[in-house]
């Protein structure tokens, strides 16, 4: 009679997180202001209002957008704020930076607004391989949010993990 395989793993108190399993669905856009520019260089109010104004909105409904200017050129902070009054009628979120400032940005708040009582006294996996672009400061903040609660963290798969914290 051979000896029966136990999975130890399925049948522990363990706890896996895949932030994966949080990655909301929309595109992700980074939106360059230099072509509003005049000459890709200076900002005309007057210009920019109506670019604003006439610029289709609605093909970011659902979506992410990051505002930036890839030129150096000197841009009044109104100009950032009177694209998000326009574009938050439709994106989810509205940023200034690049696709990485807009995704830590998204993540922090999803991990900001995660119930982590569920994880008191537990020991918690933090899933690290990832099929979508999550952020570092998405699992720094997770950590910081169940240090508080968690009995220990660990990092990795539960085949291979790197422990982090124990209380």
């Amino acid at each position: 009679m051979a000896d029966e395989i136990i999975n130890r793993v399925a049948n522990s108190k363990l706890v896996t997180i895949d932030l994966e399993d949080f990655y909301p669905k929309g595109a992700r856009v980074l939106f360059d202001i230099k072509d509003w520019l005049f000459q890709e260089l200076i900002l005309k109010e007057k210009d920019f209002r109506e670019y604003v104004k006439q610029h289709d909105w609605s093909q970011y409904q659902d979506g992410y957008l990051a505002l930036h200017c890839s030129v150096d050129a000197i841009i009044p902070s109104w100009a950032y704020l009177l694209i998000a009054t326009q574009a938050s009628s439709y994106a989810k979120k509205v940023i200034v930076g690049n696709l990485q400032d807009l995704e830590a940005s998204i993540f922090q708040e999803i991990v900001s607004q995660m119930d982590v009582e569920e994880f008191r006294d537990k020991p918690v996996i933090i899933k690290g391989c990832s099929n979508k672009p999550i952020p570092e400061t998405a699992y720094t903040l997770l950590v910081s949010r169940l240090n508080r609660v968690a009995k220990s963290i660990m990092f990795g798969e539960a085949c291979s993990t790197v422990p982090l914290y124990k209380k």
